[in-house]
């Protein structure tokens, strides 16, 4: 018996579990000292990595990875006052962290070399920041599973995913002041601006990839360990200082930027993640599956470029800012009624193949009212450019203005105002789905027979969900043609390399998690910012694009911010009402049953 234990327990690495610890948190801050070193000799790689004590560019990565791994690898040896880092799992957090700190500094190191032309243009200090990473991840795969399995694995493959294996949350000692529990929540959000902050001003390219690698193995690392999970707990127990907080970091983002060349980015993020949110109510809460959506944010964009003062326009009118918003929602929401009515008797593939009609229906005929083969309206090809900027009580949003001494450009103010179209959204989201309409929604998602049988007017609820997708698909769409100045049929189509399209809004919400009010945002701000990010692959984009959604399908199928529902009906237990007790358990969520006939 005791020869079993001891090999079902041990990690991959034959090493004594306090050397292993000790090893791993030696070689964690020896790979935190070598940023202070010089990696190249050239200044010509980005970031420019030849300073002595002063890290710069991916250095501030794996720094920030050696410094994580250090902490975990400290909570795992015992030490007063960082137990609480680790209220789930210990090893496999710092598993995670170390080979996140591993991966940023050896494509660093490698992409050095291939980029200069060779090993030859690194210094010491990139050999001894390799070496450092490498002893802190061989350390860690020395440690031991969370949770011992119940039979031994038989590879190292099985004996890895033992050691990354979710651990549950244990209980709080003692519960945390009021005061303590919000300066938590907003140094979370802080953390978050200057993660997403730092991610967005790297250099495309290498330096991003690095980053991402890092991101992509960080974040599992910080889930594995139970941070998240307590600051699930915390968000839901002060949810209006966390929405604060949500927002007032979010409209601290142009405050950090000296020029607009990535604050275009973040407006352009808000304007894709707020249509999101509308494909969300008609995906996530009422099941429809919608594959010309995007064709609402057209009606709304047209709708607004036509109305908004455009020397272009055949209508020649120029309604001030919010009656050109009311316009664009509006005539987004009688598309939804008149496409809807006809076609939501409609269920499954046969729902999607008319959706995805509409939206190519719509973007033909954009391009056929040009004078020529249809009425003189959107100029055709051409579409409506030239629209003004907005100007909101005396705000011109084309003008630089200074807010607490700093200047905001013009893409910097359109930012800003997506914040509060983008909190309206949030909030008409959360209402509705909190509400009987929204409940009655999910009733329809699950089972339609079922909820017909139980009184639901299934009819009139998918077709007011579909409305309430298009206006609020509308609003942003109203915005997006002021941010970019024209509106021409190419920019609504149903898939291409960049988004917004009917394809990158569906998998932004899936991606994300349907039916959820934060996985659609994260979604959305993947999907836009990565491929903005690594234009250089932008002939392989879709292919990658692919792939992803292969992987994300066959790995996460319930999406990375999943609801309580989803994360039972992917992953089985084998009992009827007790779920995997691996998953975290989000107070968002309770009460959940799943019974299979």
């Amino acid at each position: 018996m005791t020869t079993h234990t001891a090999t079902t327990t041990r990690g991959l690495l034959p090493l004594p579990e306090r050397t292993a610890r000790l090893t791993t948190a030696a070689g964690a801050l020896a790979t935190a000292a070598t940023t202070g070193l010089s990696w190249t000799w050239s200044s010509d790689f980005p970031g420019d990595l030849t300073y002595y004590g002063s890290p710069a560019g991916l250095q501030l990565v794996t720094l920030t990875g050696g410094l994580l791994t250090l902490l975990l690898a400290a909570s795992t040896l015992g030490l007063r006052g960082l137990t609480w880092l680790t209220p789930a799992g210990r090893n496999a957090p710092t598993l995670l962290a170390a080979l996140a700190t591993f991966a940023a500094t050896w494509f660093t190191l490698g992409a050095i070399a291939v980029q200069l032309g060779g090993l030859v243009n690194l210094e010491p200090g990139g050999f001894a920041a390799g070496t450092a990473a490498l002893l802190t991840l061989l350390g860690a795969l020395a440690l031991p599973p969370d949770q011992p399995p119940s039979t031994p694995p038989a590879n190292p493959w099985q004996r890895l995913t033992t050691l990354l294996t979710a651990s549950p949350l244990r209980p709080r000692n003692r519960p945390l002041p009021t005061w303590a529990e919000i300066l938590t929540i907003a140094a979370a959000f802080a953390a978050g601006l200057i993660a997403f902050t730092y991610g967005i001003d790297t250099d495309d390219g290498a330096p991003f990839v690095g980053y991402l690698l890092f991101i992509a193995l960080a974040v599992p690392a910080l889930h594995r360990a139970g941070l998240i999970a307590r600051l699930t707990e915390l968000t839901h127990r002060h949810r209006g200082v966390a929405l604060t907080a949500a927002f007032l970091a979010a409209a601290s983002f142009p405050l950090t930027q000296d020029t607009d060349q990535y604050t275009i980015i973040g407006a352009n993020i808000l304007i894709f993640a707020t249509v999101a949110l509308g494909l969300n109510v008609v995906v996530g809460l009422a099941g429809l599956l919608d594959l010309g959506y995007v064709a609402f944010l057209g009606v709304g964009a047209y709708a607004a470029a036509l109305v908004s003062g455009s020397p272009e326009s055949a209508l020649g009118l120029h309604f001030p800012f919010w009656a050109a918003l009311l316009t664009g929602a509006a005539a987004s929401l009688v598309f939804g009624v008149l496409i809807g009515a006809p076609t939501l008797r409609l269920r499954g593939d046969y729902l999607a193949i008319v959706t995805l009609g509409f939206g190519e229906i719509f973007r033909i005929a954009m391009l056929n009212l040009n004078g020529t083969t249809g009425p003189d309206v959107t100029n055709g090809a051409m579409g409506i450019p030239n629209i003004p900027n907005l100007e909101i009580l005396g705000f011109n949003f084309g003008e630089t203005h200074d807010i607490l001494g700093i200047p905001i450009a013009t893409y910097g103010n359109y930012y800003l105002l997506m914040i509060l179209v983008t909190a309206l959204v949030v909030l008409v989201f959360r209402r509705a789905a909190a509400s009987r309409i929204g409940r009655a929604w999910i009733a329809i998602r699950e089972d339609e027979t079922a909820a017909v049988a139980m009184g639901i007017n299934s009819f009139r609820l998918r077709l007011l969900a579909f409305a309430l997708g298009a206006a609020l698909a509308g609003l942003a769409g109203t915005v997006h043609a002021h941010v970019v100045t024209t509106a021409t049929p190419e920019q609504f189509q149903f898939a291409g390399p960049q988004p917004p399209n009917s394809a990158f809004l569906l998998a932004a919400v899936i991606l994300g998690g349907m039916g959820t009010l934060s996985g659609p945002l994260v979604g959305a701000a993947l999907l836009f910012l990565i491929p903005a990010k690594l234009d250089f692959l932008q002939d392989y984009q879709l292919l990658l694009f692919g792939i992803a959604l292969v992987l994300l399908m066959r790995f996460r199928p319930e999406g990375l911010i999943p609801d309580r529902r989803k994360q039972l009906e992917f992953h089985e237990t084998g009992q009827l009402d007790v779920p995997d007790q691996r998953l975290p358990d989000p107070a968002a969520t309770t009460g959940v049953t799943k019974a299979k006939a």
